[in-house]
C-alpha cells in the first residue's frame, strides 16, 4: 500500500496557515512598497535631497524670463552658469529694519551685486566671478522698459543695464562682455537677502581689523562676529569702511558667500530632507528666477552642496585693467583688462579651476602679511640657543628676520615683548599675532624693524598668514581660506 494510502498512526497537525496577502491600490503587494518606501528613504539619505522632498517648492517662486526672444548667444561651454543679481529693492523692508539697518532713500531699480556662479559639470566645485557695478558695459540694442524708446548699442555702467531693460538686457550685456552663456538667472532683494541668512540661523564672520561705516550703520571690532540677516546686509552693503571702496566690498561679499557656504554644509540642512525643504521653502519664496529653474535644478544643487566644503568654492573679481576711466555722460567707470578677463571667462567656458588646489592651513589671518615683516630677534633669558629658535621660527611661517639673534641687554624677562615704531602698528600686531601671550610697546623712532624680546614664557611660534591670500594667475580664493578658522 502506499504511503498515502496507510493510515497515520496518530493525528496530523494541522498545516501551518501562510498570511493571506492583502492587495493595494494598484494591485502591488505591501512587501513591495515597503521595498519601494526603504529604497525612497535610501535615495534621500544618500543624495541629502531628492524630488519628493522638493516637489512643489518651484511653485513658490516669482517667475522671469530673462532668456525671451535672445539670439546668438554663447555657445555653452561645461558646467552650468547662474547669473546671481542682487537688486537695492526694499519695498517690502519694515519701517523699523529700514531705520535700524539704514536702508532708506529711494531704491535706484538697479543690480547692487552681479555674479557668475559656475558650478562645474562633475558637482564638485563652485567658482564665483565678482562683476563690479560700475564695470564700463556696452548694451546690445533693446527697447527701454521704462520709456518704451528703442536704444542702440550704447556704453553703461553695468548696473544701469537693469534699470534700462530689466534681467534681459542684463542677461545680455553680461553674456555679451564675457562669452559666457547664462544657464539660470537668480535675483535676490534686501529682503530675500535677510531671510536667507535668518532662516540658516545667522553666519559667522572674522576680521582682522574694525569694520565702520557710518552710511550702513556697520560696526565691527576686530574679532569673530555672528551676523543676523540685517548685520550680514550692512556688511555686504559697505562702501566706506576702507579706501577700496567698490572693490573692497565685493571681497567681503566673497567672504559673506563662503561664510553662508559653509553655515550651510555644517549645519546639517542639506543631510535633513525635511529641514531642507522648509529652509528652501522660506528662501525660494521671496526670490526671482527664470522659467527652467524648477525641481530637477533644486535637486541637482541640493545634491552638489551637500558634499560641498569651503574648500569646494572659489572667489575672484574680474580683472580691472584701468580705474577711474571716464566716460561722456556716464562718468567714472571700471575698464576690464580685455586679455586677463578672456582667459578669466575662457577657463570657466573650459570648466577648470581659477585657484591652485591648496591644503587648508591653521595659521590666523593677520592684516599684514609676514614677508613684508622684518624682525630682529633677541633674547631676553639665559637659555641658551632660544633666541635661533624664535628667529628660526619666525622664518618659517614667513617673517624677513635677520638671521642673527643677539642677546638682550635684560637677560631676566618674564614676558616676549614685540618693540614697534607707532608708524608700523599694523604690522606690529601681525608679529604679536605670531608670538601668543607677547606683549606690544610703542618706541617712536624705532624705524620699520620690529624687535622681538623673548621672554621666559615664550611657548612657540604660531603660524600667521595674510588675510586675503589671493592665487594663481586670476588672484582667486577658496573659501576655507577666507571663513573663520576652525575653534
Amino acid at each position: 500500500m502506499s504511503a498515502l494510502s496507510t493510515p497515520p498512526s496518530s493525528p496530523a497537525p494541522p498545516p501551518r496557515q501562510r498570511p493571506v496577502r492583502q492587495p493595494v491600490r494598484g494591485g502591488r503587494p505591501q512587501w513591495a512598497m515597503r521595498a519601494a518606501t526603504a529604497l525612497s528613504v535610501a535615495v534621500l539619505a544618500a543624495a541629502g535631497v531628492g524630488h519628493a522632498v522638493v516637489t512643489g517648492l518651484d511653485s513658490d517662486i516669482n517667475r522671469i524670463d530673462p532668456f525671451k526672444d535672445m539670439k546668438n548667444r554663447p555657445a555653452r561651454g561645461h558646467g552650468m552658469n547662474v547669473l546671481l543679481v542682487g537688486t537695492d529693492g526694499r519695498d517690502r523692508i519694515t519701517p523699523a529694519e529700514k531705520e535700524k539697518y539704514r536702508l532708506g532713500g529711494a531704491p535706484c531699480h538697479c543690480t547692487d551685486t552681479v555674479m557668475i556662479v559656475h558650478l562645474s559639470e562633475d558637482r564638485r566645485r563652485a567658482s564665483v566671478v565678482s562683476l563690479p557695478r560700475d564695470s564700463y558695459a556696452e548694451t546690445p540694442p533693446h527697447i527701454d522698459r521704462t520709456t518704451g524708446e528703442r536704444h542702440r548699442a550704447h556704453p553703461v555702467k553695468l548696473n544701469a543695464a537693469y534699470a534700462e531693460g530689466g534681467p534681459q538686457l542684463t542677461v545680455r550685456t553680461v553674456e555679451k562682455m564675457t562669452d559666457v552663456k547664462i544657464d539660470h538667472y537668480l535675483e535676490v532683494d534686501f529682503i530675500s537677502f535677510m531671510k536667507t541668512v535668518d532662516v540658516l540661523g545667522g553666519v559667522r564672520i572674522c576680521t582682522v581689523r574694525p569694520l565702520k561705516d557710518t552710511v550702513t550703520g556697520l560696526d565691527l571690532a576686530t574679532g569673530t562676529h555672528d551676523l543676523d540677516g540685517g548685520q550680514a546686509l550692512q556688511y555686504v552693503r559697505s562702501r566706506h569702511v576702507d579706501g577700496a571702496s567698490d572693490l573692497g566690498r565685493m571681497q567681503r561679499q566673497q567672504r559673506f558667500l563662503a561664510a553662508l557656504i559653509a553655515r550651510a554644509t555644517s549645519s546639517g540642512v542639506l543631510l535633513n530632507p525635511i529641514r531642507f525643504r522648509e529652509v528652501t521653502q522660506s528662501v525660494l519664496g521671496s526670490v526671482r528666477a527664470d522659467r527652467g529653474f524648477g525641481t530637477n535644478e533644486l535637486v541637482d544643487l541640493g545634491r552638489a552642496m551637500r558634499g560641498f566644503s569651503p574648500s569646494s568654492s572659489e572667489f575672484t573679481t574680474v580683472p580691472i585693467g584701468q580705474m577711474g576711466y571716464a566716460v561722456k555722460g556716464i562718468g567714472s567707470t571700471l575698464k576690464w583688462d580685455p586679455k586677463k578677463a578672456g582667459r578669466l571667462f575662457r577657463t570657466l567656458r573650459d570648466d577648470k579651476p581659477l585657484a591652485p588646489h591648496r591644503v587648508r592651513s591653521k595659521a590666523r589671518s593677520v592684516d599684514v602679511a609676514p614677508q613684508q615683516i622684518r624682525v630682529q630677534v633677541e633674547n631676553g633669558t639665559m637659555t641658551a640657543g632660544l633666541g635661533r629658535r624664535v628667529d628660526s621660527g619666525l622664518a618659517g611661517t614667513g617673517f624677513r628676520t635677520s638671521r642673527a639673534p643677539v642677546n638682550a641687554q635684560d637677560r631676566t624677562l618674564r614676558r616676549t615683548v614685540v618693540r614697534y615704531d607707532p608708524r608700523w602698528d599694523r604690522s606690529a600686531k601681525s608679529l604679536a599675532a605670531a608670538l601668543p601671550g607677547s606683549e606690544l610697546h610703542a618706541v617712536t623712532g624705532q624705524g620699520p624693524v620690529m624687535k622681538v624680546l623673548v621672554g621666559a614664557d615664550f611657548s612657540g611660534v604660531r603660524k600667521v598668514r595674510a588675510e586675503d591670500p589671493t592665487q594663481g594667475e586670476f588672484g582667486a580664493v577658496t573659501g576655507d581660506q577666507v571663513t573663520c578658522p576652525p575653534t
